[in-house]
């Protein structure tokens, strides 16, 4: 069995006397593309932090090919790229500086890939990056992350100071370079529509929760609009497993539940004598439900 590429086993941290990460658990597997996605606050950029290193676990474990994800060693870390929400660039520098300096740190540098994204995306390398605007920063921060063709690729907020059409771009090469079956990568976002263009996988985090990890289709199966129309009351307990939202009048109910079994109408039907329409959710309308 291949070794995880990022794991996670009872991960909690506590900063003051906040709960910001409790009980989180998963094995991303080589090749996945796994997009995190939680309101802001939710803790997406701690998490992201605690399992490259930069911030111990108060609880649990986190590893990034097999080793302690605090105690890093550099042959791990070179098989890392990260674009932080925050970019680190050294302001002072032009953009080609910022890129030679970073070349220059690894023993692989992909100059054909960076040459050629420089065009794509219409990176200006001849300008002090202190005048970029934060589009042109996250766009050359991106830049530093691929040029040495990281296994794992990790992005916190990617496309959050794009604009639609450099969004549009953006995604679809991440895309293409996600498409290697070696390579993985790990995005966080609160853009619903992003995570759908990219991921095959979805984590979904509130206020320091996993409360959905899996595959993307999957939760779009699994979550479910059910409209019960009945000639007689509805009994309190409906007996549908998990509900997200509900709605119950006397002889009426609308509900949105998880883990849904399409044999489950057929039993509502027979059980209540009743009139049942189930509706297919979108991820947005998902998204929302679990927040509510």
């Amino acid at each position: 069995m291949n070794t995880p590429v990022i794991s996670a086993q009872q991960l909690g941290k506590v900063l003051g006397e906040k709960s910001v990460l409790r009980d989180i658990s998963f094995d991303v597997a080589p090749g996945s593309v796994v997009g995190l996605l939680g309101k802001n606050g939710a803790g997406k950029t701690t998490l992201l932090d605690v399992l490259l290193g930069f911030s111990p676990p108060t609880s649990g474990t986190a590893t990034v090919f097999g080793a302690d994800s605090f105690a890093m060693p550099a042959a791990v870390k070179q098989r890392v790229g990260f674009v932080p929400q925050q970019d680190e660039l050294i302001d002072s520098l032009t953009g080609a500086a910022q890129l030679a300096l970073n070349a220059s740190l690894h023993a692989f540098w992909d100059r054909t890939l960076i040459e050629r994204l420089v065009r794509d995306w219409e990176v200006p390398l001849d300008r002090p990056i202190q005048v970029l605007s934060g589009g042109e920063r996250q766009k050359l921060s991106t830049l530093l992350a691929l040029g040495h063709e990281p296994d794992l690729l990790v992005l916190d907020e990617p496309a959050a100071n794009l604009d639609p059409v450099a969004r549009r771009r953006f995604l679809r090469e991440i895309i293409e370079i996600a498409e290697s079956p070696t390579r993985t990568v790990l995005f966080s976002t609160h853009i619903v529509a992003d995570l759908e263009r990219v991921a095959n996988q979805v984590w979904i985090l509130r206020e320091g929760t996993i409360v959905w990890q899996g595959d993307l289709d999957a939760l779009k199966e699994s979550v479910v609009r059910v409209t019960i129309q009945c000639r007689g009351p509805l009994p309190a307990a409906l007996g549908l497993g998990r509900v997200l939202s509900r709605r119950v009048e006397e002889r009426c109910a609308q509900l949105v539940v998880t883990d849904w079994r399409d044999s489950m109408q057929a039993e509502l039907v027979e059980r209540f004598a009743a009139e049942v329409a189930v509706e297919r959710l979108g991820l947005e309308e998902i998204f929302l439900e679990m927040h509510a």
